[in-house]
């Protein structure tokens, strides 16, 4: 190898997306490089990016984000930067539409940014750390009354293949807002989706009226599968200096995670790393908690980062370590049902799994409505006892269920029809009560035991008329 100007030439091996050379002084891990094809002449072709992933006392792993397809190792050429991989940030990237190393693709101008942000950021200090508060209107009722979201929050969407994941994602994009506040924005990062995935983000986001709050970043997967690594990075990277810098408030919405963790074991595969449970580093938890735990909000600061993964599970199964290490990061999970979906109901959102730990910090009087976590326990309780009595038809029948099990048997199927079945329209959340409170009073009162009598009392009069 030689040394000019902090210029390397030559590798020891090349493979995959890695580059090994021996070490050079002052190398730092984490440091982005450049990489160029070399000739006895000089340098040729297109520069690539990568970074230094690996240390030891003679050689430092180099990935490279667009492979190393064409490099020969006696005259390939590394040049360090002297730092991490940095992105220009700017409130001018909403509205635009980025590839997963955040330069435009959209035909616009040049992002003039206000400052170079690194993009391995950080988790929040816990002694700086602020609790989740307020509600944010997602316009999903499943999700809105019963898993409600919460400003700093972390809640992923579990869903399986073929399911509608990715038109959820887009509605919550283009719908979500916080009560009475105008500073909501979104930042979307899509990683590994086809062609025709990215034309339907584009084509609902720029029909929605609110491109202009929405900044997307988008992975194909025809695009390098290490540069999947980085994508979710550049978005909260933006999201960050969005929320603690100017103040707004932030919902990061990213899909799919899983497309990300497979990146992660192809990476670790190449490194020759020992794989932990189903071939994937034993390392995962922990680089996903370097992504989740950036979403928060700070004391002393106005802004917020709530984030919203969407997670595939391979032949639905919530054990797969990626889902399962996301729901340990967490606070919460949305669950799609594929058996909703194949019954009609959109959004398939099944209640019963579904939690958002922190949701009481955002529902409530002076939030939402004063019986919020009332309501929302009265529709969980008669809900799961309309699906055990659905189980148990096939063993008794339908003769030997009481009156009141008949009418919880019959809610069941509304619950499912009418409430989260909403179709595609946008419900806010006086609606979705609305909804709600029409089911529960053509139950009679003596199966309404998570309510109190005078609240029930007082919504059967507001409904009945003079």
């Amino acid at each position: 190898m030689t040394l000019s100007l902090r210029r390397f030439r030559g590798a020891e091996r090349l493979g995959g997306p890695l580059l090994v050379i021996r070490r050079p002084p002052g190398l730092a891990l984490g440091e982005e490089v450049v990489v160029r094809a070399g000739s006895s002449a000089g340098l040729r072709g297109a520069a690539r990016h990568g970074r230094v992933v690996e240390l030891d006392i003679e050689h430092a792993i180099i990935q490279v984000y667009e492979g190393t397809g064409g490099l020969d190792i006696q005259t390939t050429v590394v040049e360090p930067t002297g730092g991490p991989f940095r992105l220009g940030v700017s409130a001018a990237m909403l509205g635009r539409r980025m590839d997963g190393r955040g330069r435009p693709i959209d035909g616009g101008p040049p992002i003039m940014p206000i400052r170079l942000a690194a993009v391995d950021g950080g988790a929040i200090n816990p002694v700086s750390r602020d609790n989740p508060r307020d509600f944010i209107e997602t316009g999903v009722t499943a999700i809105d009354l019963l898993a409600s979201l919460v400003r700093g929050q972390k809640l992923p969407i579990f869903t399986g293949a073929g399911l509608p994941a990715n038109e959820l994602a887009a509605r919550i994009a283009m719908g979500a807002r916080l009560l009475g506040d105008a500073r909501f924005v979104t930042v979307f990062a899509a990683m590994g989706i086809t062609n025709r995935e990215a034309a339907y983000f584009e084509d609902a986001f720029a029909g929605s009226g609110a491109l202009d709050r929405i900044a997307v970043f988008l992975n194909l997967a025809e695009d390098p599968a290490i540069e999947r690594l980085l994508t979710p990075r550049c978005a909260l990277t933006l999201a960050e200096h969005l929320a603690f810098d100017l103040g707004l408030d932030v919902l990061v919405v990213m899909t799919d995670v899983l497309a990300y963790g497979e990146a992660l074991r192809e990476l670790s595969t190449a490194r020759e790393e020992i794989p932990g449970r189903r071939g994937y580093p034993g390392y995962l938890y922990t680089d996903l908690a370097t992504l989740f735990e950036r979403a928060g909000r700070v004391h002393g600061r106005p802004g917020s980062l709530t984030l919203l993964p969407i997670v595939t599970l391979p032949d639905d199964d919530i054990t797969h370590p990626v889902p399962d290490l996301t729901g340990y990061i967490t606070e919460g999970q949305i669950v799609l049902s594929r058996e909703l979906w194949g019954r009609g109901i959109d959004p398939p959102i099944d209640a019963l799994p579904c939690l958002s730990r922190v949701m009481n910090a955002g529902i409530g009087e002076g939030r939402t409505r004063p019986e919020h976590r009332l309501v929302a326990d009265q529709l969980y309780a008669l809900y799961a006892r309309g699906r055990e009595l659905r189980r148990l038809l096939a063993v008794i029948g339908e003769a030997t269920l009481s009156p009141p099990e008949r009418a919880i048997l019959a809610f069941a199927d509304a619950f499912e029809t009418r409430l989260v079945g909403q179709g595609t329209a946008r419900r806010t959340l006086e609606a979705s009560f609305d909804v709600a409170w029409e089911l529960l009073l053509e139950l009679p009162d003596e199966t309404l035991t998570r309510l109190p009598a005078e609240l029930v009392a007082a919504a059967r009069a507001a409904r009945t008329p003079p």
